[in-house]
């Protein structure tokens, strides 16, 4: 597709050099804009690809020269995400490649981080309807004095035995990095049947994020079965070095261990122990129209700080 001197190329492979260019746009495009440009799991894909996407680049006249704008259409075609650079926009790029977008993956639903005025007008624009709303909330962590023991990350997965609530509650341990995979995996499947993107997680998936910088196996959480041979719940904080705040990331409780406290009861370790590393605030991400959850964290003190918006 052709436009003025400009061309979306589409392709299924990056070479590392363009996808060094692709990260380079993201960072432009987060500095102008104030969020980001790609969620977590394009970033993982252009990083450490472990499923098949489909990538759309912009470069300039003859396909050549750096990259200016970029799109990634996931592996089933139902969910896409797009970025313009700062300087190259408000001469159609954005629309003729939202339109290659569409062309390539029919029915997609397009990502808009921050749910920004120029993303909202560019999908009225093309006739798009808003179909979903992804809430970050936000909670300033006050100085905690919770009794809890002082965790440590024995290499790759120490593995600490301590009940979750306290007292004679149900047991939790830190996460065994080359053991607990496909365990951890089955629990979040199971508590995650219907989310369209967490229920889907693979063992490589996870190994992937394992191999990120921010990976602590002493900040995700299991609670075993009596038996020891399945996970009821886990929590997982993802904490970026350098950062002052902790992401509660994923939660996940087993259908059938619902209504025993558990969420509660590690959402409750997660905040103690975030404080206790000398966080100064909390976020969590959750569905819009989850009022259930929404509610429960409200009255923990989360209050709504950005909304990514999906359109179709």
């Amino acid at each position: 597709m052709a436009l003025a001197d400009e061309t979306v190329i589409g392709t299924d492979h990056l070479d590392s050099r363009t996808v060094e260019q692709v990260l380079a746009l993201a960072e432009a495009v987060a500095a102008a804009d104030g969020v980001a440009a790609l969620s977590e799991q394009p970033l993982l894909d252009l990083r450490s690809p472990v499923r098949p996407v489909r990538h759309l680049l912009v470069r300039g006249p003859g396909g050549e020269g750096p990259v200016r704008a970029y799109a990634q259409i996931d592996a089933d075609g139902t969910s896409a995400e797009l970025a313009v650079h700062p300087e190259h926009r408000r001469r159609g790029v954005g629309r003729a490649l939202l339109d290659a977008v569409r062309a390539g993956a029919p029915g997609v639903a397009v990502w808009a981080h921050g749910d920004l005025p120029a993303a909202r007008a560019l999908a009225a624009a093309a006739g798009m309807d808003r179909v979903r709303e992804l809430l970050q909330l936000g909670l300033d962590l006050p100085e905690r004095h919770a009794d809890l023991p002082e965790q440590h990350d024995a290499g790759r997965g120490g593995s600490a035995v301590v009940p979750v609530g306290g007292g004679d509650g149900p047991q939790v341990r830190t996460f065994r990095v080359g053991e607990d995979e496909e365990v951890w995996v089955r629990q979040n499947a199971r508590a995650f049947a219907d989310h369209p993107e967490q229920g889907r997680m693979t063992v490589e998936d996870l190994r992937a994020r394992e191999a990120e910088d921010w990976f602590d196996p002493s900040l995700l959480w299991l609670v075993p079965s009596d038996d020891g041979a399945r996970v009821l719940a886990s929590m997982w904080v993802k904490v970026v070095p350098g950062e002052d705040s902790g992401e509660i990331y994923v939660l996940g409780v087993d259908p059938e261990a619902q209504g025993r406290g558990l969420g509660s009861a590690l959402t409750t370790r997660a905040l103690d122990e975030m404080s206790r590393r000398g966080l100064r605030r909390a976020t969590l991400y959750v569905e819009g129209d989850n009022v259930a959850a929404r509610r429960t964290y409200e009255k923990q003190g989360f209050r709504r700080v950005a909304t990514d918006v999906q359109y179709r």
